[in-house]
């Protein structure tokens, strides 16, 4: 079975979607980090399926692609990893995750 480029790009339309409509209808910040990976991975998806479309043309081309979303993958995980110290330092002092109130934090 062969599904279309066109199809994962759309997938990943949707996803991407979604994401951004949870970080900003969201107000806790761990379900921001969640949406935020979301949209991550939603871009991964693009950039996998276009490698594969183009890997029938160039087969360099397919393995950049495989490449850059390693790097992406890494970036997320450092970004998740930095996000969730900041998270829960501020748990800590605060004991709330709520977005909205950490407009008020000064560090």
């Amino acid at each position: 079975m062969n599904v279309p480029t066109e199809a994962y790009v759309a997938l990943s339309g949707v996803l991407f979607a979604i994401g951004a409509a949870g970080v900003l209808v969201r107000r806790s910040a761990i379900m921001v980090f969640l949406n935020v990976e979301l949209m991550l991975n939603a871009a991964n998806l693009a950039i996998v399926a276009y490698a594969r479309h183009w890997a029938g043309f160039d087969a360099l081309a397919g393995l950049s692609g495989q490449t850059v979303v390693f790097i992406v993958l890494a970036v997320a995980a450092a970004e998740v990893a930095v996000g969730l110290a900041i998270l829960v330092a501020i748990f800590r002092d605060r004991a709330s995750s709520d977005v909205d109130g950490l407009a008020e934090v000064r560090l």
